[in-house]
Order: C-alpha cells, then structure tokens, then sequence
C-alpha cells in the first residue's frame, strides 16, 4: 500500500492501513473501528485519514521518526499563537506491531495544497500575520535545524550540488537565480534567533476557496534565522503585487530580502533537482524570482 515517491526515498518499513490499524487497537482502542484511507507518502511520513476529523502519521524512514519527535515535542508550544491551524497533535502513537517508530493522530484539515490552489491575491497581508506571529523568540532548548535558518554560506556546497544536478538535465539556469544566491550570501544576518516553519512549500500549505487554511509538516520547525520562511512569499504567491504586500507587511529589511530571495533560490534547484513531484513548483519559484519582487 505504501507507493513508490518518484525520485524519492524508500521506506524502512511497510506501512498499511492493517498495521495502522492494528496499532491503534493496542494503543488508541476508542479510534480502532474508525474508517482508515491511505492518502499519500511524503519524503519522510506516511498519512492515512482517520475518520471524518483525524489523520494518522507514520513515518515511513528514521529521519521522519526524528521529524515527528519534534512535532510531539514543541509543536503544542508554537501553535496557539498563530492565526492558521496546524495539525499539533491530539494523541501520540509509540513503536509496536513491529513497526519502529512514534507516530502521531493529529486533526484533519479540508482543503487543497497550495501547489495545486494557489492562494488568491489577497493572501498577501494573511501570510505575512501568520510569519509575523511565529517568528517570535524561541526558547534556549528550541531545535536547531542544519539545513534551514543557519548562515546561507553553510547551504553553499549544497546549492552548487544542485545546480550541476539540474543543469546536466536540462541545461544552463538563468542568471538571475545565480545573482540571487549571490546578493543572499553577502548580506548579514539582522534578525533575532526565532522560531521558523522551515518548509513551507506549496505541498505544505493548504488552502480552500482561494484562503490560506492550515499549515502542515512541521517536522523542521526550529529555531534561527526566520528570513528560510520568508521565501514562501515566492513559493506561495503568484501574484506579484501580493508578494509585495506580504513583505510590506513583515516589515522586512534589504538584508532580510536578500537573504529571503536566496532560501527561495536554493528551494527551487532542490525542487527541480529532486522529487518529481515538485519539479513543476521550483519552475515556477524560478520565474517568480525573476519577475520580483
């Protein structure tokens, strides 16, 4: 039952609806009889539907179980002071059955990733309250995260590994995507340490009827350098006059943007590089770092 991800990793295990079945019944017997369907494998974590209102996830390798450690953990924490939902879990699953890791039930959300329903245009100034409502500051035990919100020059070798990836399939990357990373790395750092999503991409965001509804897969939530997030601006946003209303509205510096622009920059060659399933996200991340802002 667990499918194949294109160019993706393989599962430690085998996940089904019958071991997730069977788990509940040994730890969460009131949820056992509950409807399960498999929706989808990510990198990282299986989902099934539990029910009308509950989602099961399962990760599928050891670095998800450790993702989904940090989701347990501070998760609860973040979430009560944004202005979207986000999937903070409401039991906690632990190995058995055979099956290695922890796991979470966590609520159901309706609705599309943005990848496939982008947000209206005038999502712009609703993203920015929700960035300005988690960047704020993280406790000394927050998670730290080595590949989201460090200095950008720690991302360099893995920028430049991307790019030969991409440019041996198809060709030379436009310039602009080379001026972007290098107007990022020379700008400073000029936020505080705070707390940051780290992947929010449009396969982790949802939205209904044109509105952000809920923010989901938090498992690189950590503590750092937010300008990582703010490259959802681009990654979300279509429209440019709503990318300029969102920055607008966090009140970001030149430095930040810069550094903003080179986190998109970096997300569209590991898109176009990776999972084929978002090589059609970083095409696109690509062109709206071109147009601006």
């Amino acid at each position: 039952m667990t499918a194949a991800i294109p160019n993706g990793p393989d599962a430690d295990v085998p996940i089904t609806p019958a071991l997730a079945r069977a788990l509940l019944a040994d730890q969460h017997p009131d949820l056992a009889n509950l409807p399960i369907a498999y929706v989808e494998d990510g990198w990282d974590n299986t989902v099934m539907r539990l029910g009308d209102d509950l989602a099961l996830r399962l990760p599928r390798r050891a670095v998800g179980a450790r993702l989904i450690a940090t989701e347990q953990r501070w998760l609860p924490v973040v979430s009560p002071g944004l202005p979207l939902p986000t999937p903070s879990p409401v039991r906690i699953g632990v190995a058995g059955q055979g099956y290695p890791y922890a796991w979470s039930i966590v609520p159901w959300f309706e609705g599309l990733m943005a990848a496939d329903a982008p947000p209206d245009a005038d999502q712009g100034e609703p993203l920015a309250a929700f960035l300005t409502a988690l960047h704020q500051p993280a406790p000394a035990d927050a998670p730290t995260n080595p590949f989201r919100g460090v200095p950008l020059a720690e991302r360099a070798d893995a920028f430049e590994d991307r790019v030969r990836q991409v440019e041996a399939r198809s060709g030379p990357l436009l310039a602009h995507l080379r001026a972007t990373w290098d107007a990022a790395l020379a700008a400073p750092i000029d936020l505080p340490r705070t707390w940051f999503h780290g992947d929010l991409h449009g396969r982790n965001v949802l939205t209904r009827a044109g509105k952000l509804a809920a923010v989901i897969d938090w498992g690189d939530m950590a503590a750092g350098d937010a300008a990582c997030d703010l490259a959802a601006v681009w990654m979300l946003l279509p429209q440019l006059a709503a990318r300029d209303r969102a920055l607008a509205a966090c009140g970001v510096s030149a430095a930040t943007l810069a550094r903003a622009r080179g986190w998109a920059a970096i997300m569209a060659v590991m898109m176009l590089a990776g999972d084929a399933r978002m090589t059609g996200m970083g095409a696109d991340l690509m062109a709206r770092l071109a147009e601006g802002p």
